[in-house]
C-alpha cells in the first residue's frame, strides 16, 4: 500500500550532552538522530498515519543509524547511500537545564547532495500529501531543485502540498530565503510558519499574526497555520480565521515541537477531520513532545494525547 504522506530531506546523527554546562569542558554524550522531515514522518506513524521518508546518508555507521531508527518507527524508509559524502552531524549542548544550543556539521554532507533523481516520484503520485521543509531548500542548489520538482509532481497529480517554512538563518540570508519561499508558495496548499517567519516572507516586521495569515493565504495556500509556541496557533483556512488555544505544559525540551505540530495537523486531515480538529490534534502533539528530551523520542501515539486533557492524575492499570 502507498503511504499517505511522503516527505524527504536531510536527517543527521545527533550527539546530545547528558550534562548541563559547556561542551568545551567535556560532557557525556548520547548518540541519536534527527531531522525535520523524518521527525514529521515518525510523528505521523505514531499517530496512525502511514508515511514515507527519503533522503541521502553517508556510507558510514551514522548513516546506518539514521536509516535503522527511522525504519524502526514504522516509516517506509528510502535511505540513498552516498559513498562520496558523510552523514551530517549535529551536536546539542545543554547550556542550562531549560535551554539548549545546537551546532551543525552538515556542509557538503550526503543529505545536502539530494537532487531531483532522488525524489520518490511514484510514491508522491500515489500519496495524499507531500510534506517538505524549508531547511531542505537551503542546503544546496540541488536540494532546492529537488524540493520544487517534488512539489510540481504533486501538483500535477492532485496531491496536497504541505510546506513548513523552518527558516534557519545559519543556512542562508533572509533575502535569499524570502525570494525562495515566495517563489514556491503558489505550489503550496498548506503552509506552517512561525509569526516571524511569516513576516520575513512578507518583508513586513510590523504585521500582526492575523495579517500574516491573510497575506500568506493570498499568495496561494488554502491552509495557513501560524505557530505561536506557548500561545497556541492562529490559522486562515480558505480565508476563515481559526484560533487554537495552547495546552500548557512544563517544557523539558521544545526542539521538535513544530514537527510534532505539523504531524498532528496532517494526520487528522488525512483521516478526514476538519481543520479545527486538525489544529486541536496539532496543538496536543506539539505540547506533548515538549515533555521529553530529544527531537522525536517523545512524539505521542494517539492514545497518549488524552493524558494532556485530564485535570487529575491518571494511573493506567
Amino acid at each position: 500500500m502507498s503511504p499517505d504522506v511522503v516527505t524527504y530531506g536531510e536527517t543527521m546523527a545527533l550527539f546530545a550532552a547528558e550534562d548541563t554546562g559547556k561542551l568545551s569542558v567535556g560532557s557525556r554524550m548520547n548518540l541519536r538522530m534527527g531531522g525535520a522531515e523524518s521527525n514529521v514522518a515518525i510523528g505521523l506513524a505514531r499517530l496512525g498515519t502511514s508515511a514515507l521518508w527519503a533522503g541521502r546518508v553517508g556510507a558510514d555507521p551514522l548513516g546506518q543509524l539514521v536509516a535503522r531508527e527511522i525504519r524502526a518507527e514504522g516509516v517506509t524508509t528510502v535511505a540513498i547511500v552516498d559513498s562520496e559524502a558523510p552523514t551530517g552531524l549535529m551536536v546539542k549542548e545543554r547550556r542550562t537545564p531549560g535551554t539548549s544550543r545546537v551546532y551543525y556539521y552538515r556542509s557538503n554532507s550526503a543529505g545536502s547532495r539530494l537532487d531531483v533523481d532522488d525524489v520518490p516520484v511514484d510514491a508522491i503520485r500515489a500519496a495524499k500529501v507531500l510534506h517538505i521543509s524549508g531547511i531542505t531548500m537551503a542546503l544546496s542548489p540541488s536540494s532546492a531543485r529537488a524540493v520544487r520538482y517534488g512539489m510540481e509532481v504533486a501538483r500535477e497529480a492532485g496531491v496536497t502540498v504541505s510546506f513548513d517554512v523552518n527558516y534557519r538563518s545559519r543556512l542562508w540570508s533572509a533575502d535569499s530565503a524570502r525570494q525562495a519561499f515566495s517563489d514556491i508558495l503558489p505550489l503550496v496548499d498548506i503552509v506552517f510558519a512561525g509569526a516571524d517567519e511569516g513576516r520575513l516572507i512578507l518583508d513586513n516586521d510590523s504585521a500582526t499574526e492575523g495579517e500574516v495569515c491573510s497575506a500568506l493565504g493570498a499568495r496561494g495556500p488554502a491552509h495557513v497555520i501560524i505557530k505561536l509556541g506557548a500561545d497556541g496557533a492562529i490559522a486562515a483556512i480558505n480565508g476563515a480565521q481559526l484560533i487554537q488555544r495552547p495546552h500548557p505544559v512544563v517544557a523539558v525540551d521544545t526542539v521538535g515541537a513544530g514537527d510534532a505540530f505539523a504531524a498532528g495537523y496532517l494526520s487528522e486531515l488525512v483521516r478526514g477531520g476538519s481543520a479545527a480538529d486538525a489544529l486541536q490534534l496539532a496543538a496536543l502533539a506539539g505540547a506533548f513532545v515538549c515533555l521529553s528530551p530529544g527531537d522525536w523520542e517523545g512524539l505521542p501515539h494517539r492514545d497518549d494525547l488524552e493524558l494532556l486533557q485530564l485535570h487529575e492524575d491518571l494511573v493506567r492499570r
